[in-house]
């Protein structure tokens, strides 16, 4: 196949062998190439909260759970952390039950009752519970529940809870749920430590996004400070304004079409060297003295071991390698004294071919992730060269004056290049058996695997292609050239894009889809990737839709 071919055959959705020339074919008739577009779901919208925005953003969440129940800020905070800052779980709750029980659930006591002069005196002696002794009724207070305490007892109580990281502390009665009013607790730690007052301002600001589930910190690393909001609960994926794209549900990377539960596992098995150890059981054997591992390095099955261990402990033992046991210094060519293990075992070689084969397996598809992974990096770095040529070119005065369509290539090639990096993490798992050994037949899954392969293998041609006409200097060629050039990377661009489409398609409808498996949801497929949000207003409402 010449470099003017790609593989596409529109007939029925078959990704078979059929080529076409795209010299065939100058771009007057380009929407016939392929059948039609995936469709791109949007399942919910998104906005960014910035540090600068984050009081905002919590001022009108507690300003609408205020308003619905005529509560103060520090009631409607508590009532919010404890339903996660689900204003409309809130508004539900109290439609169905009413307002007592929403606050007896959640420990918010409504009382306009603090003072403590029930004795009649503002000198009047009262004695704490806690520590026993008797206090001055100015030197206690009383919270929402009726408890009542003095202030040295609850100012330790508080600088404990709030060092431990709680950001919602109740009543020191051991029988009471009641949360204390977050205004006095500021105002007794304030007076014996300001930075843990400060602290705690934070903790409770910060709960906006830790004790809510429709918003996460952009897992970036340094921390940018941002956070993101969602409105709905389905699996997608985001970019951050400082660039970093995630996924909402497990705060990782954006990695489909490879689940959350299978990027985990694959992350877990690359880190904590599970194919070395494979490895090390297919190479290696212990010394029957000390059973420190021995890589065999020579012909010779016959071994004066020197074994340098993890503390530098150095062993010698004679042992046969052919299998691992023990036996005497003196040998020949013919005997090896006190030994003889020429006998058959089916459970060893059935064991040693089962390990070979799975680490043969995780090689596979190891090697071809880390292809991907490796020129996705070097496309990424390509971005900033060639928009500087761009604005090179544009300075010119060139006759070509719209270059649009190369950065549009290049953001399809980053784009397409993550899914096939994703791909062979998912094929490995679904097609394994560690988490869908019984879900499908040995005669499915082969099926269903070729299929895959052959939808992957023709997606990664085509990507290829792509990258070789993207990464061409434009800047050298002439006018012809270029027009020639922006005919193939065009192509190129809607055809990868078609097919990755349909690979999410064939992995949500024909791989995820008869399993049932609520573990393994996907992002649904958009050609531009995780859409970037923009800069959040000084409101806090910077909500815009992912192209997801």
């Amino acid at each position: 196949m010449d470099d003017d071919d790609y593989y596409f055959d529109e007939s029925d959705g078959d990704y078979g062998g059929s080529s076409y020339s795209l010299e065939e074919d100058h771009g007057d008739d380009l929407n016939d190439l392929l059948v039609e577009e995936p469709v791109e779901k949007i399942w919910t919208t998104a906005s960014v909260i910035s540090a600068e925005s984050l009081l905002a953003a919590q001022k009108e969440v507690l300003q609408n759970v205020m308003s619905l129940l005529l509560i103060n800020e520090q009631q409607a905070r508590s009532l919010l952390i404890h339903y996660r800052w689900n204003v409309q779980k809130v508004s539900d709750y109290f439609e169905r039950k009413g307002k007592e029980p929403l606050f007896q659930e959640a420990g918010v006591v409504i009382s306009d009752d603090r003072d403590l002069d029930m004795l009649g005196s503002s000198t009047a002696v009262i004695t704490c519970n806690v520590c026993f002794e008797d206090v001055a009724v100015l030197d206690a207070t009383k919270m929402d529940c009726g408890h009542f305490f003095c202030n040295d007892c609850w100012t330790q109580n508080f600088i404990i809870r709030i060092k431990d990281g709680e950001r919602t502390i109740r009543c020191m009665d051991t029988k009471c749920n009641a949360i204390c009013d977050d205004v006095i607790i500021r105002n007794l730690v304030s007076q014996k430590d300001p930075c843990l007052a400060e602290r705690l301002e934070r903790f409770l600001l910060e709960s906006y996004v830790e004790d809510n589930d429709n918003v996460k910190w952009c897992p970036s690393n340094p921390h940018c400070g941002n956070a993101i909001q969602v409105d709905g609960n389905n699996v997608f994926e985001v970019e951050c304004i400082c660039g970093f794209q995630f996924c909402f549900n497990c705060s990782h990377e954006a990695h489909s079409p490879c689940s959350c539960q299978m990027w985990k596992l694959w992350v877990q098995k690359c880190g904590d060297e599970a194919g070395t150890t494979d490895w090390i059981m297919v190479n290696t054997k212990p010394c029957p003295k000390c059973n420190k591992l021995v890589e065999k390095n020579g012909g010779c099955n016959l071994h004066n071991l020197e074994i340098v261990a993890t503390m530098m402990e150095v062993v010698r033992e004679m042992d046969l390698w052919l299998c691992g046991g023990a036996c005497g210094a003196h040998h020949t060519w013919n005997t090896i004294t006190g030994h003889t293990c020429n006998g058959f075992t089916q459970e060893e070689e059935v064991s040693f071919l089962a390990v070979k084969q799975r680490l043969h397996r995780y090689l596979h598809y190891f090697d071809r992730y880390m292809t991907h992974a490796d020129s996705l990096k070097k496309e990424n770095a390509l971005s900033e060269h060639i928009q500087r040529k761009i604005s090179i070119l544009e300075n010119n005065n060139s006759a070509i004056k719209d270059y649009s369509w190369v950065l549009d290539g290049l953001r399809q090639l980053l784009r397409s290049r993550r899914v096939l990096k994703y791909t062979y993490p998912l094929a490995f798992y679904i097609f394994g058996d560690e988490l869908f050994k019984d879900k499908m037949t040995p005669e499915e899954k082969e099926i269903k695997r070729h299929l895959f392969e052959d939808l992957q293998q023709q997606l990664e041609t085509n990507v290829e292609r792509l990258s070789m006409y993207v990464e061409k200097d434009f800047y050298d060629l002439n006018e012809k050239q270029v027009m020639e050039l922006k005919l193939q990377v065009v192509n190129l661009n809607r055809v990868v894009n078609k097919f990755c489409g349909q690979m999410y398609k064939y992995i949500e409808d024909d791989l995820f889809e008869p399993m049932r498996h609520a573990a393994h949801r996907i992002a649904p497929y958009s050609s531009g990737g995780p859409k970037m949000l923009l800069q959040p207003s000084s409101s806090g409402n910077s909500g815009v839709k992912p192209n997801i």
